[in-house]
Formats: structure tokens, sequence, C-alpha cells
């Protein structure tokens, strides 16, 4: 098969679509055939050495992919060669086939495009676990996600209206995010660049990837008994966390990723998002947004496209 290979850290010209060995399922997983496959942070950070996968992941980029079942290992069951998928990974979507754990595997939502459907694993388990499982965000309550247009706001966005969250607010860095925002259910986008966010609090639940450079004013915006989760690092590793001021709010910080989780965790994410978010998207309610496609030999230009910050959704890379 064909995969795109990191060949040294560096600009996205490091990445090459190249020849490389098909996988082999092992027990307890499938191979599939990848049809698309989403563009996130993450794998910018690994391009670029930062974030390497984590033990037994495949060595290319790519966190989630959708297409169809190809081989069945040992020991699975409930799948069929041929069936529509999706699938969260730890590794190895940008490639023509890629080996995946069965529990991470996802049946694509009724009315869901197959390439679109790649759209969803990542930003729906991420939002599912961290908004609803540990935030616990209920029906009412104000929330506010940072990068409102970014795959992980667009899709938070989404979840907290149709939950039936109070007040929902996102940070945009200009106009064009800020309409498509609002027209995703966003009460109020904010401009970073212009306004704070703070103004615009308090928040009983905020979902942030800036990490330290907003962790003083993410607490600050908290409400009384809020919850902020912080899912990236954008802003920075190290920050001043003020505890005077988390007591007075009796708040709590929480701090959590998705990649290198146990696979049985993983599986109970996936679970819970077919479960609880599934029906949204064949409903109609919540559907996934895709700013554009792009082939996976160009992964450099995608990538290039992701850090340029333009995009409204998610970077599809079809094969």
């Amino acid at each position: 098969m064909r995969a795109i290979v990191i060949r040294e850290p560096g600009d996205a010209d490091v990445l090459e679509w190249t020849q490389v060995p098909d996988p082999e399922p092992q027990p307890g997983e499938v191979v599939v055939a990848v049809a698309a496959a989403g563009v996130n942070r993450a794998d910018v950070l690994q391009r670029l050495g930062f974030y390497p996968p984590p033990p037994g992941a495949p060595d290319y980029p790519g966190l989630e992919v959708s297409g169809t079942v190809e081989r069945i290992g040992p020991g699975v069951t409930g799948w069929a060669v041929g069936d529509p998928v999706c699938a969260l990974l730890a590794g190895g979507g940008y490639a023509e086939k890629v080996a995946v754990p069965a529990g991470q595997l996802m049946p694509v939502p009724k009315g869901v495009d197959l390439v679109a459907a790649a759209a969803l694993p990542e930003v729906v388990c991420t939002v599912f676990s961290n908004v609803f499982q540990i935030a616990d965000l209920k029906e009412g309550e104000s929330f506010l996600v940072h990068g409102g247009g970014s795959g992980i706001g667009t899709m938070a966005i989404q979840l907290a209206r149709a939950k039936g969250a109070g007040r929902i607010a996102c940070t945009v860095g200009g106009e064009r995010k800020a309409e498509a925002c609002r027209a995703l259910g966003a009460d109020v986008a904010i401009n970073y660049r212009t306004d704070d966010f703070v103004a615009h609090g308090p928040f009983d639940v905020i979902l942030d990837n800036m990490g330290a450079a907003y962790l003083p004013r993410n607490v600050t915006a908290l409400a009384t008994g809020g919850r902020l989760v912080v899912i990236g690092m954008q802003g920075g590793a190290t920050g001043e966390l003020d505890l005077g001021a988390l007591l007075s709010r009796r708040a709590s910080v929480h701090a959590t990723g998705l990649r290198a989780r146990p696979v049985a965790e993983k599986a109970a994410v996936v679970a819970g998002a077919v479960e609880h978010v599934w029906p949204l998207l064949a409903a109609g309610k919540v559907r996934p947004v895709v700013d554009r496609t792009v082939r996976m030999a160009e992964a450099p230009l995608a990538h290039r496209l992701l850090e340029e910050s333009g995009h409204v959704g998610k970077i599809l890379l079809v094969v």
C-alpha cells in the first residue's frame, strides 16, 4: 500500500506519499481500506517531532479515518467485510489501509457521506468525553469553547446546542468564522483579536485548546462550580494557576488527552459517542463540518492550510 511517511521532522514538505508494507490485523483488529482521513493539529506536532505515536501505533500520522472493512482479525465479531465505517486511531490514518482495534470502529451514521464521516471520530470522541463525560455540561448551563471555527469547535457548538446548553460562546479570529459559528448554534462569537472572552462570562464549562496562555483568564471566567477542561497547549505548556481564584469559585481544572489512552478506555469513549451522538447525526441535529478535501498525496498542502488557520471545520485527505 501507500502511506504518508515523515522523512524527518520539519515543515510540510517532509511528508512523502510512498509505498510501505500492508498492515496485518492482529487479534481483535480489523483492516480498513481508507476512503478519507481527518487532518488534526496533533498530526502537525508529530510532523515537527514533538508528538510521537504511542507504543504499538503506526509511525504514519492520522488519528481518524473513514472507509470500508477489508479484513477481519481473529476474535472480532459484529463486523463484516465491506461494512462502511469510521474509526478513531492512535496513528496510521494517512494511508490506503490501516489496522484498527475493533472497539474503535464506528458505523457511518445514517445520512452521512462516507468521506465526510472521516471528520467525525476525533472531534466527536474528544467533545463527548471532555464536555459531557468529564465536565458534565448540563441542560441550561453556559459553555465556552475556544477555537470555535476548528473541527473541535464546530462540533462542540453543535453538541452543546443539541444537548440543551444555555448560553453558548466561542472565540474566533475573524468575522467569517464568527458567522459560521453563529449558524451552527453559538449565541456569542468573540473575536479574540479585539475582545476579551472574560467579559462575556461567567461560564459553567470551558473547553480550551490553548493551555498556558489562557489559563489565568479561563479561571477568572469560570462560574461558581465551573469546570475548565484543557485539551491542547497551542499557547504553551506551563502557566500560573491562581488557586485562590479556583477555591473561591469552587471550580475545577481538568487536563486530558485521547490518543495515548488504553484501548479499553478508547473503546468506552467510542461506544458512548455512538450511543449518544450518532442518533443526533442521523436526525440531522448535528453534522460534520468539512472545510475542504485534499488528495492524500498532497498532504503537505493540507498541513499548510491547517497551519494558516483559515479553515472552518475539518480538512480531509481523500485517497
